[in-house]
Order: C-alpha cells, then sequence, then structure tokens
C-alpha cells in the first residue's frame, strides 16, 4: 500500500463519517486531488488508488502535466483566472471553479472548442465581510448566474466558496451554510445546479454537514507540495 493510498484512505473515512452524520451518502461528495505543485508521479499514484478528479491553480504547470497524465483524467481549474489565459482554460479543462466576472464567463463561452463539450463551471463566491478576497459579491451573484445560462458551450453547475484563513470553525461552517442557501436560492429562480466546492482538508467535515459535492484536498493527500 502506497502513503496516497492510506491517505486517500484516511479522507474517504473522514468523508463516511461527515455524511452518516449529515444523513447523506458519502457518495455525494467528490474527492478533487488538489495537484499544484505535485509531481507527475504522485497524480498518477493517486489515480492508481482511485482518484480522477485533480485541481490545479498554475495555467502552465498545468498544462503540462494534462499533456503527460493519462487522459482518462478529469482536469479542474481552480485559480484566478486572468483573461489572457481563459483560451487554454477553455481549450484543456473539464471545469471551472472559479468564474467571478461576466468578462471571463464570456471569454471562456466563446473560446470553449465546439467538439469539446459543455464546460463545467463554478461561480466563486466573495466570503462575508472580505471586500479584498476572490469571488463575486453576492448582490451580484444573480445577474451573472443569467449570464451564464445564456452562454453557449458552457454550463452553470453551482458554487464555489473559500473562507478567509484563521477562522474558527463555527464561522467556517457560517459560510458554507451561506453559500449552500444562495445555491437554494439559485435553484429557485429555475436554474440548473447542484455543486458545491467547497471544503479542504481543515474543514471537510464542516462543510460536509452544510452540503458539500466537492471537496477539495492537496496536503492530507500528497503531503506537503514542493516549493
Amino acid at each position: 500500500m502506497t502513503r496516497i493510498t492510506e491517505q486517500l484512505a484516511g479522507l474517504q473515512e473522514r468523508i463516511r463519517d461527515a455524511a452518516d452524520l449529515a444523513g447523506r451518502n458519502n457518495d455525494s461528495v467528490t474527492i478533487l486531488a488538489v495537484s499544484k505543485k505535485q509531481p507527475i508521479d504522485s497524480i498518477r499514484a493517486a489515480m492508481t488508488a482511485g482518484l480522477k478528479d485533480f485541481g490545479e491553480n498554475y495555467l502552465q504547470e498545468a498544462l503540462q502535466k494534462i499533456v503527460e497524465i493519462d487522459p482518462v483524467a478529469c482536469w479542474h481549474f481552480i485559480g484566478a483566472i486572468q483573461s489572457n489565459k481563459t483560451r487554454a482554460i477553455a481549450e484543456n479543462f473539464t471545469w471551472v471553479h472559479t468564474i467571478e466576472n461576466r468578462r471571463i464567463a464570456e471569454r471562456l463561452s466563446a473560446q470553449r472548442p465546439t467538439d469539446a463539450g459543455e464546460l463545467q463551471t463554478c461561480i466563486q463566491i466573495q466570503p462575508a465581510n472580505a471586500d479584498h478576497r476572490g469571488g463575486i459579491p453576492v448582490d451580484q451573484l444573480f445577474e451573472l448566474a443569467d449570464v451564464i445560462r445564456d452562454l453557449p458551450r458552457i454550463r452553470l453547475r453551482g458554487l464555489m466558496v473559500m473562507p478567509l484563513p484563521n477562522q474558527a470553525m463555527a464561522e467556517i461552517r457560517r459560510e458554507f451554510a451561506r453559500t449552500r442557501e444562495l445555491l437554494g436560492d439559485l435553484i429557485q429562480r429555475g436554474h440548473d445546479v447542484d455543486t458545491l466546492s467547497m471544503g479542504m482538508s481543515a474543514d471537510l467535515e464542516a462543510a460536509i454537514m452544510e452540503g458539500s459535492t466537492i471537496v477539495r484536498i492537496g496536503t492530507d493527500l500528497f503531503g506537503p507540495r514542493a516549493e
């Protein structure tokens, strides 16, 4: 058994326990292996252990990995998006978790190859009381969601949030609950959404209790990143 296999078994047990407490099926939670700064061999080991979803923050690093890794892998872009990077993201990724404005959404739509299938997307929500952080302010969410719904070649699947660092767990859980409620608001407005990308190694239990469907796990799966 490899170290990654052992780490994955521990993560899966944590997810099962949290899902049981929440009255959910643990199969409703996907582990997104955050593979930034991780070597190719580690990603291959994670695939051998049964994972297929990998999240990358840095485009150039990700493109090198996508070329080398088995095409069965599903690549998620989870970093900040610059306008000059949208074409490569639209052409090479299956998911994008970090849309925060209309311009980026429109560029991803226009640059998505017609034969690639719909690009699955999440809108990143700005944390409460954090105007300086990434994500869209809540009062602009519904307008952006309507824009994405009308764009070709991309599909809005849900919301992503990254709470502020060094918060108490109760505050983090409130942030997750707020995001879950916003997803419910989108559904009430007629959006066909089903995804909450929230929770990382330290707070995945709180995220699952509040309905997370994708948890983004890096260090607790792969170990420390190379700097």
